[in-house]
């Protein structure tokens, strides 16, 4: 028997699968999306079983040397699915792979010395190897440093070897249990005399008060206060069982979540729900778009649609933006289907994620809800996928595969012939572009549930209030609403799409402004640190008291960050309770949670935060929405900033007024005339649609054309520019003339960690054969042995330029 396997080496040259024999004691086990062991080069590594057959046309082919799992770990749909998601992203098999599962299965490589002549080793290399005659680099690296010159050359003279280990990083939750064995002897254990055995006592008293069953030892000695030895001793004379069993990590434990009914739909709702259903009962592929205000109700039309899903034995998805959107999403979710349902994103530990993982291939859960990557939840009979928030810049993945959420949702709904559900109060352009031409069913949702109205908004121009001596970050009208809520024992949410104490630092006397010295970026202020940040490549150095170009000390602070913002409302509300919701305060395991939940219970008057809190957040008492700076985003070079502006600024205003209190939405900024923040006030996404479409069909850009874009970065600028150079002119005699070619060009950002950046961009329409040419620019400099360490990367359908 022959496995098709591919490597773990993202590399062009290996980018296929390779044949490996099965041996004979492996035969009736190797099925394809296993992972196995393979001996490649001199080096042990990690693949996947993509095929299994009878022959191989290739002579001497090696053995696999082990296989890791008792399941295939990829399903046939996924095998499938990641050789589509290679090609289309213009990524590696294994990377596509890779993507599709935790982290805790991917392999770790570790090098270690073996000995091949001892005679001939030194007695402090032979004491070394006398314990396990093998010794890793690793080891040598960190307590023997002043060997690895001996032990490189043993190597190379052939005294030692150099082998390759590969260690997999899934390890499962062991706990141990313990029940009575013998409910009679232990009743005679307990009338017998004596202090010694006072503790053992202690257990059998414990364990007889129970019910019958096994219960975690640890939790028995926590209650009884015993040592392991007195358990020991119990189990030595067969009074109790102990075995050590394999548990899930559960990330939501202690967590009372109340169990909760479905809701009887409004008319809009009705309306809304019935393309899906009818999709769901015909097992009928669709993608339907569920357009519809901020409080409309879409989260009930999912929960219903996903019942039904249910009911016919079938699997759900639901894919949610952001960390923070997550909490509240798991308690509705698992308050309407309980441990049915699995949770998959970033804030979960590796050992967290890859146990929630393995409930999902072991089909003890119907639904997933989680951030990008559990679009590949290894279900096989999925019903359906839905996809909130779907505009969500966060679905597109930066890193190999860039591949986009919604494209792959797509693939697999048609796949399982079922349904995938878009909702959104902001679709992107393009999704209701496709709903507009009838390739996607739209469903809208005008009103919000119980007919509330939609809050009012204020444009405040902050221009005015400097002219009239206001030089705070707040407006009058903002401090005064503020002021009232609190009276009130209403809440407030204040929005800043800008983290950090202050933008940058500035040099008054010689214009001398902070910047990262690996990136083309100023340096962001953080306060409570007293330091300067960068948030591209992560350097950072101590906030100067004198500008170090001029030694002047009229070095001042530019800008406002949240930090900022958290210390101007101390001074001028010192009653407010405020929480602050940003990268800064939500780097901690379990903090997104907490912090919404204090909220929630009424421990702060003022949530304060990044983009992070503008969307999906749902709290009864929340009366007033303040956003900060509603312009920061429209001067971004991105053809997408204006619909950026236009639907953060619905979302944030949308969490206003939700249930039974008015809403009241204030917006400040110094560009309050665009249209973008215009059509926001007023809650008017056809209107704005209607005047994007038109400036976006003027410039060429999505969704009238495609955007194809190469990103080449190196660490000397003449070698980026002269490899674009290159592709720009091979591009330029292949593309048909209806094609816009522009470039090369210094990226917006032009260095990132030291590597200087450039772009050639292509609009176009229908390029069929723009994929192999983009494959081929790669392949060729990746061969071109004149030019090291030049990264290209390439992507068909680019969503940002940045």
């Amino acid at each position: 028997m022959i496995a098709a396997v591919v490597v773990d080496v993202p590399s062009g040259s290996v980018n296929k699968t390779f044949d490996y024999k099965v041996p004979p004691e492996l035969e009736n086990w190797a099925e394809p999306g296993m992972r196995v062991i393979i001996p490649f080069g001199p080096r042990k590594l990690q693949g996947f079983i993509l095929a299994v057959k009878q022959s191989s046309s290739v002579k001497g082919i090696k053995n696999i040397t082990e296989i890791l799992d008792p399941l295939p770990v990829l399903t046939p749909e996924l095998i499938d699915l990641g050789q589509w998601l290679a090609e289309n992203t213009l990524s590696f098999y294994i990377t596509a792979y890779q993507a599709m599962l935790p982290a805790a299965m991917k392999a770790t490589y570790e090098k270690f010395f073996t000995v091949l002549r001892a005679e001939m080793l030194s007695s402090e290399v032979s004491v070394l190897f006398s314990a396990s005659g093998e010794l890793s680099l690793n080891e040598v690296t960190n307590n023997h440093v002043h060997l690895l010159k001996e032990l490189q050359e043993l190597t190379k003279t052939g005294v030692l070897d150099v082998v390759y280990k590969v260690k997999d990083k899934a390890n499962k939750k062991k706990v141990k249990f313990v029940s009575l064995a013998d409910k009679t002897e232990a009743e005679e254990l307990l009338k017998q005399n004596g202090k010694r055995a006072e503790k053992q006592k202690a257990v059998i008293s414990e364990l007889l008060s129970r019910p019958p069953g096994e219960y975690s030892l640890q939790e028995i000695l926590h209650e009884t206060g015993a040592s392991l030895s007195s358990v020991q001793s119990l189990f030595k004379k067969g009074v109790i069982y102990m075995e050590e069993k394999e548990v899930y990590r559960d990330p939501f434990q202690g967590r009372n979540i109340k169990q909760t009914e479905p809701l009887p739909l409004t008319e809009n709702q009705q309306n809304a729900i019935t393309p899906i259903l009818d999709s769901i009962e015909n097992n009928e592929h669709q993608t339907i778009l569920v357009h519809g205000v901020t409080g409309s109700g879409k989260t009930e039309i999912y929960l219903q649609s996903i019942q039904s899903v249910l009911d016919r034995g079938k699997e759900a998805i639901v894919l949610v933006p952001e960390i923070s959107l997550t909490p509240q999403m798991v308690n509705r979710f698992k308050g309407r289907f309980g441990s049915s349902v699995a949770v998959l994103h970033s804030a979960l530990s590796i050992g967290e994620k890859y146990d929630e993982w393995r409930k999902i291939l072991r089909k003890e859960v119907s639904v997933v809800v989680g951030a990008r990557s559990a679009v590949f939840a290894p279900f096989e009979n999925l019903g359906i996928v839905i996809i909130d928030e779907e505009h969500e810049s966060s679905y597109k993945q930066e890193d190999h595969p860039r591949y986009h959420a919604r494209d792959v949702a797509i693939w697999r709904g048609k796949y399982h012939s079922c349904p995938i559900v878009l909702g959104s109060a902001t679709p992107a352009l393009e999704t209701y572009a496709r709903a507009q031409k009838g390739r996607y069913q739209l469903a809208e949702l005008s009103s919000r549930v119980h007919s509330n109205p939609m809050p009012e908004v204020t444009i405040v121009d902050m221009r005015d209030e400097l002219k009239n001596g206001n030089r705070s970050m707040f407006s009058n009208e903002l401090m005064e609403k503020l002021k009232a809520g609190i009276e009130k024992g209403e809440q407030s949410v204040l929005f800043l799409n800008r983290r950090g104490y202050a933008s940058f630092i500035l040099c008054r006397d010689c214009g001398y402004v902070a910047q990262c010295p690996h990136c083309d970026i100023s340096l962001t202020y953080h306060k409570r640190y007293g330091e300067l940040k960068c948030h591209y490549c992560g350097y950072k150095e101590i906030t100067p008291s004198a500008c170090p170009s001029c030694s002047s000390e009229h070095i001042r602070f530019f800008g406002t960050g949240t930090q900022k913002v958290e210390e101007e409302l101390a001074k001028v509300l010192p009653e407010a309770r405020v929480i602050r919701m940003d990268v800064d305060t939500t780097s901690k395991k379990g903090s997104h949670e907490r912090l919404l939940t204090a909220f929630g219970d009424g421990e702060a008057d003022i949530l304060l935060g990044t983009q992070m809190i503008a969307k999906g957040l749902d709290f009864p008492k929340v009366t007033l929405v303040g956003v900060l700076a509603a312009d920061t985003m429209l001067h971004l070079p991105d053809f997408r900033a204006s619909e950026k502006t236009f639907q953060l600024l619905t979302q944030v205003s949308g969490r206003a007024g939700r249930h039974e209190l008015e809403g009241k939405v204030i917006v400040q900024g110094y560009d309050v005339e665009h249209y973008s923040i215009q059509l926001a006030s007023q809650h008017d996404y056809l209107s704005f649609y209607n005047h994007e479409m038109k400036t976006r069909k003027l410039h060429q850009y999505p969704p009238f054309y495609y955007l194809g874009l190469l990103t080449f970065s190196h660490l000397e600028l003449m070698q980026v520019v002269e490899a674009s150079e290159k592709a720009a002119s091979f591009l330029s005699k292949r593309l048909s003339p209806d094609s816009l070619l522009l470039g090369p060009v210094t990226s917006p950002i032009a260095r990132v960690k030291d590597r200087y950046r450039y772009q050639v961009m292509i609009k176009y329409k229908n390029e069929p054969e723009l994929r192999n040419w983009f494959e081929e620019i790669i392949a060729h400099f990746q061969k071109d042995k004149s030019i090291k360490d030049l990264q290209i990367t390439g992507e068909l359908n680019a969503q940002t330029l940045m």
